[in-house]
């Protein structure tokens, strides 16, 4: 059911003005999920479609609130970030963190009316009869982000340790706190977190100095004692959490053998604070709804998870889940900021036009365009790789296990330009906090740096490459599209080229070992966008988009192949020839050329 603020404020999405209420044009209110056909014509690519009908007005519902209430509340809670209390007036050591009511009340909606968190682990969610797949959570969470992205870090670690707890801990523990991580009662409500960052010990987990210590007396029978530099959602009621576990002798044992994972409850089973404490919370450049602190563990009482000493190993299993989430926020981000741009464009005018009817404004509405559409067929390429690795779907796995990395890798880099360049189109409004493109800009840097920066995560593509012999199930992949779909030739053979030598030069770098890591970055982006292009080519064939083939093409011609920069742009033949629509026809080279692709 929708929350009281919600409900009450639901009147207030409105469509977006018309451009003669006013010369600045805004189009606050309008829903985020009607300005996006292209997300209603994807889903059902992915989606069952029974599942599909069942979704789409909790789709529609869930744009129009983006668009409009979500987005005012994320403003607000932007604005006000949440403050850390250590003692209770009276002087009780009695920490909590306070939440501005605004971020409150997009946690009900996230986590209690939609059950994001929820829906990938039980039935019921949304009405729907068995858990939902990936794709279905991640297409909501697609059009919550472009309101919200703060919160979308603690449902995505929510679900993450879910995931991860109900793979590898005891079932004891799992019967204990599973019905609490996937309520849809807020009130009951367990949120996750993810405690491994260490002043000493960021992405080199190796590194890890906190001590796990065998106490039979504490609850789990392990206590934990050390510092976490990051701790994100750090009142979240349950945290994953590494720590160095000692041998018989008391000795720390060292590397990743000694690295295991264990569950931290915020509080104990007597009702009791756990024995660790919130030092400070972060002053972050976005993400500012959220809370993100630091964090002493005085002894806290622990569970372990799985195996003494396959830590590593276990939580990345729910870093990957998070990259996946990183991915697809940073896809949601670049649609906001597109959505922004191309209504900006339509509306505004300048010099007796309208911006898109400019030259040079309708090839930045491109270069926006690309990245952005290459992301979002990422994540559901992706999240369909998921779904059948968790089905136990031959070669899934590692096709999950490589595109994983790519999308984190290049789409979180890809946010950072286009949020930027889609605020230069609303000029010096946009640089207004009151408005929402700052926030875009400010939270988009995120994406880069947690859950690995752009280099480890680049050497992950290398790594699932060595170790998963993930790259021929990539080319098979997507030979695989491509014969599914309606090229003609001279397109077929600039796709199938550009896979094999992204390919190769994949290869190289993984045989190379240390050596060939110095292309892990140029490997991970070829690799990304042959995997979109062809991916895109693929959608246009099952769509029968001539637009969406255009726009697969147009990624070949613009973020693979080679270009003169001193000589005039000068597409190439193939360039024009695009998918076979269903009735068979073939359009011409010059009606392609006037696909709008915008």
């Amino acid at each position: 059911m929708p929350t009281p603020a919600v409900r009450d404020a639901a009147p207030r999405v409105q469509p977006a003005p018309p451009l003669a209420a006013h010369p600045v044009p805004d189009r606050q209110g309008g829903s985020l999920f009607t300005a996006d056909p292209d997300l209603r014509a994807l889903l059902p690519l992915y989606l069952p479609p029974e599942l599909f009908n069942h979704l789409l007005p909790h789709l529609e519902r869930m744009g129009a609130l983006a668009g409009g209430v979500l987005d005012e509340l994320a403003q607000v809670a932007d604005q006000n970030p949440p403050t850390l209390t250590y003692r209770t007036r009276a002087g009780i050591d009695a920490q909590r963190i306070d939440k501005h009511p605004a971020y409150v009340e997009l946690e009900r909606v996230a986590f209690a009316e939609f059950g994001l968190a929820a829906a990938s682990h039980r039935s019921g969610v949304l009405g729907w009869d068995k858990p939902m797949p990936p794709a279905a959570k991640y297409a909501l969470t697609y059009l919550l982000v472009q309101a919200e992205f703060g919160l979308c870090c603690p449902l995505s670690m929510t679900d993450s340790l879910t995931r991860t707890l109900r793979k590898f801990g005891d079932p004891a523990l799992v019967e204990r706190f599973l019905p609490n991580l996937t309520t849809q009662v807020f009130e009951d409500l367990y949120q996750g977190a993810m405690f491994m960052t260490e002043q000493g010990a960021g992405s080199d987990v190796a590194a890890t100095a906190t001590r796990a210590v065998r106490d039979a007396g504490a609850e789990g029978g392990w206590r934990l004692l050390g510092d976490k530099w990051f701790c994100s959602n750090p009142d979240a009621a349950l945290a994953m959490v590494l720590a160095r576990v000692e041998d018989e002798a008391g000795n720390a044992v060292p590397g990743h053998k000694g690295v295991s994972l264990f569950l931290l409850p915020r509080k104990l089973a007597d009702g009791s604070n756990n024995h660790y404490r919130i030092i400070r919370l972060k002053d972050k450049l976005g993400t500012r709804s959220m809370a993100s602190g630091e964090i002493r563990l005085e002894g806290a009482h622990a569970y372990l998870v799985g195996e003494p000493g396959r830590g590593f190993v276990q939580m990345a299993d729910m870093i990957n889940n998070s990259r996946l989430s990183n991915g697809v926020r940073a896809a949601g981000l670049m649609r906001r900021a597109l959505t922004e741009g191309l209504f900006i464009a339509r509306e505004r005018q300048a010099f007796g036009k309208r911006l898109e009817d400019m030259p040079l404004m309708r090839r930045q509405l491109l270069k926006l365009t690309l990245p952005t559409e290459q992301a979002r067929t990422m994540v559901f390429q992706t999240a369909d790789a998921l779904r059948r690795a968790d089905a136990g779907e031959a070669d899934a796995y590692p096709l999950m296990r490589i595109l994983t990395p790519l999308i984190k890798f290049r789409a979180c880099r890809d946010a950072r330009k286009v949020t930027g360049d889609a605020m230069e189109i609303r000029g010096g409004c946009g640089y207004i906090e009151e408005w929402s493109d700052p926030r875009l800009v400010r939270d988009a840097h995120l994406g880069s740096i947690w859950e690995g920066t752009s280099n480890i995560v680049a050497l992950d593509v290398l790594r699932a490459i060595r170790r998963e012999g993930a790259l021929p199930v990539l080319q098979a992949h997507l030979n695989g599209l491509l014969a599914d779909t309606p090229l003609h030739a001279g397109a077929r053979a600039a796709f199938e080229s550009a896979i094999a030598r992204a390919a190769a030069l994949a290869r190289q770098a993984a045989d190379a070992g240390a050596d060939g890591d110095l292309l892990a970055r140029q490997a991970a982006s070829a690799l990304y966008h042959v995997t979109s292009a062809a991916a895109m080519a693929w959608e246009a064939g099952r769509t029968g988009s001539v637009r969406r083939m255009r726009l697969a093409q147009l990624v070949l011609l613009h973020r693979v192949l080679p270009q003169d920069p001193l000589a005039a742009n000068a597409e190439p033949g193939w360039l024009a020839e695009t998918v076979a629509p269903a009735d068979g026809t073939v359009h011409a080279a010059g009606a392609v050329d006037q696909v709008n692709v915008f």
